[in-house]
């Protein structure tokens, strides 16, 4: 049976870091809660984990304002049937103040604040000093990780201290950190996090689907990287090849994202859905109401589309395009494809990926929500080997062809790489192919210098500038901050 990861509705502490408001701060009494470990770890799953879900209040939500999905409509690999709704800030790279999409996110800031309180609150809870430890572990990863993604798009963010949290009368506004505290800030929580954490949980486990060392490893890698800081985050991927996580490639891609194959050895961490609560909607948001399915009881939506020019990037003979659809026969009986798209496939191909929840019925869908997984640390890791030494290694190569022979096409040789930027652009490329609607291709974009230049060139932006590599704040944030918070350059 699946664990569900349960979301307190009482759990609703929104602390600000920009204008503290003290009449929510008394949401809850922590004179009378929590009083045993029952409810310090209901308190600590509400507080580690609801803003990092798939839910509609949630960073991983799947339809369009979630982390993952924004990030990859930005992108040369991501577009959308739809319009309207603030969807074309996004298809034409023209961020502003009033780009809900991208600003609406910011909101959750102020959840760091409530972890924090969480961390006060469960310390003088009488329980197993092993279980204390753990759940401390988790609120510093949930910490360190929602400073990263906050970072990742807005740049520093105002970070509120437990001292100020602790006198909500006191209304104080506070600035952005700088970019050496924020980094701090990440490092540090992270780093705590790993000393508390299992290395991994297995399928089976009662646990599964908690915060693991393996996770805070990932978190903290994709940190270093965004720093350019290339031996740290060389030791970060090293650390996850050992044995002790467990992780490895399964031997067929379209098995990853499945029902059947849950929980499996490549999966760092993945959101556990239900139908009902934490649910995933990517397959309503990407099949046609045409699309040949075997439940024909799920809603069809038909947005999400990988564009035609990235998908001639793939070999045709790659396997991954088992589940990257850009020809199929509706049951309609026509034949839809880049020639006769009509408008379903006019966009691009259908990046399916996950596989159907047999028994779903409208939009939810059980299938679990990847988040990261191990071809992403390896890919990484390759890329992270070359920059550091200036050099094409054998290892590096190898590392690369790990998903290449996994699609059943042909693995690279020194001699395909005429020289370290060769080698560089061909991981972006291959990084794409493989990960394609994770999540990871603004980051690696921006990290390659070509996010601004990708834009104008696929996207057929005349507004993207090298500012929007950072999304803007909302004005309301600008407004609170009483001139101490200051928008991002451009904006």
């Amino acid at each position: 049976m699946k664990k569900i990861i349960c979301i307190l509705s009482v759990m609703t502490i929104l602390v600000s870091c920009t204008d503290l408001e003290s009449e929510m701060y008394n949401v809850i009494n922590p004179s009378i809660f929590p009083k045993n470990q029952q409810d310090a770890e209901a308190l600590v799953t509400a507080a580690a984990y609801n803003t990092l879900g798939t839910n509609w209040n949630s960073v991983f939500k799947v339809n369009n304002n979630g982390y993952q999905t924004v990030s990859e409509l930005l992108t040369d690999l991501g577009d959308i049937e739809w319009s309207g709704l603030g969807l074309p800030d996004l298809q034409n790279v023209n961020l502003t103040v009033n780009s809900d999409r991208v600003t609406d996110m910011y909101s959750w800031v102020r959840s760091i604040s409530t972890v924090t309180l969480t961390i006060e609150r469960i310390a003088g809870v009488d329980m197993p000093q092993s279980v204390k430890d753990r759940l401390n572990a988790e609120l510093h990863c949930s910490k360190g990780w929602l400073g990263y993604i906050f970072y990742d798009w807005y740049g520093p963010i105002p970070v509120a201290s437990l001292e100020v949290l602790q006198d909500p009368l006191n209304e104080e506004t506070l600035p952005r950190l700088s970019k050496e505290e924020m980094v701090s800030f990440i490092e540090t929580e992270l780093k705590e996090a790993i000393k508390g954490l299992p290395a991994n949980y297995k399928k089976g486990d009662a646990d599964y689907g908690r915060f693991t060392r393996g996770l805070a490893y990932t978190v903290l890698m994709k940190l270093y990287m965004h720093e350019g800081d290339w031996a740290k985050a060389e030791e970060c991927g090293r650390e996850l090849m050992k044995a002790e996580y467990g992780y490895e490639l399964v031997p067929e891609y379209e098995d990853i994202f499945t029902l059947e194959n849950e929980k499996n050895a490549e999966i760092i961490w993945a959101l556990q859905c239900t139908r009902n609560g934490n649910m995933a909607e990517w397959y309503a948001h990407c099949v046609p109401s045409m699309y040949p399915t075997k439940n024909p009881n799920m809603t069809k939506w038909s947005g999400y589309r990988v564009p035609w020019a990235f998908y001639h990037t793939f070999d045709p003979s790659d396997k991954r395009l088992n589940v990257l659809i850009g020809d199929f026969v509706g049951t309609d009986g026509i034949r839809y494809n880049e020639e006769s798209p009509s408008l379903i496939l006019d966009k691009g191909a259908i990046p399916i990926k996950y596989g159907e929840d047999p028994v779903a019925v409208g939009s939810g869908s059980q299938v679990d929500w990847v988040i990261y997984r191990y071809a992403d640390v390896l890919t990484a890791l390759s890329e992270v080997i070359v920059r550091k030494n200036n050099a094409i290694t054998q290892e590096a190569i190898d590392l690369l062809n790990t998903v290449r022979i996994r699609a059943g096409i042909t693995p690279y040789t020194q001699a395909d790489f005429s020289d370290v930027a060769d080698f560089l652009d061909k991981v972006l490329l291959n990084r794409g192919q493989e990960l394609w609607w994770e999540g990871h291709r603004r980051s690696d974009l921006i990290r390659h210098g070509k996010f601004v230049e990708y834009a104008r060139k696929y996207k057929g932006s005349t507004t993207a500038e090298e500012f929007m590599t950072l999304m803007p704040i909302p004005q309301s944030a600008i407004n609170e901050g009483k001139g101490k918070v200051i928008q991002n350059p451009g904006y």
